[in-house]
């Protein structure tokens, strides 16, 4: 089974989150899967993570790229694992079964609760891997932007 974190976006956008969480879980030196709703939003992100920052740098890549196997962190808008990634990143709408999820040590997924159909989709995936026994948790952010869990 795998850890299953929903982060639950309210006072930033996904470009000021994504790179953040990803520094974060690149620190562990392990491999990242970022899943991404559409192939014209992994470009745009793929963009996005090369900009994000003068100070800080995220090795990356995607299937315009190459190289899969040697990216630490793969984007990608299908259920793919060519770096062998112990983290699952979904953002955009992007999901995944619980079989595919269990490849994982920790799925991220990361929705916009502005959106109603956002917050929809990740209740039903909420259920769905709590209910094929994952540890489930979320977190939403406070006022200032720093992310706290909630019962």
């Amino acid at each position: 089974m795998s850890r299953v974190d929903f982060y639950h976006l309210q006072k930033q956008t996904l470009e000021e989150v994504l790179p953040k969480l990803l520094l974060k879980a690149y620190s562990t030196e392990k491999h990242i899967v970022v899943k991404i709703g559409t192939p014209e939003r992994v470009d745009f992100i793929n963009t996005e993570l090369w900009t994000f920052s003068d100070d800080s740098f995220l090795p990356h890549g995607s299937k315009k790229d190459g190289f899969a196997a040697q990216q630490p962190i793969w984007l990608t808008d299908e259920d793919d694992n060519p770096n062998e990634a112990a983290f699952l990143f979904l953002v955009d709408g992007a999901e995944t079964d619980a079989a595919k999820a269990a490849e994982y040590e920790r799925v991220f997924n990361i929705f916009d609760g502005n959106s109603g159909e956002a917050l929809a989709q990740a209740r039903n995936l909420w259920k769905k891997f709590r209910d094929a026994g994952n540890e489930v948790y979320y977190w939403q952010q406070t006022e200032k932007g720093v992310w706290e869990q909630k019962a």
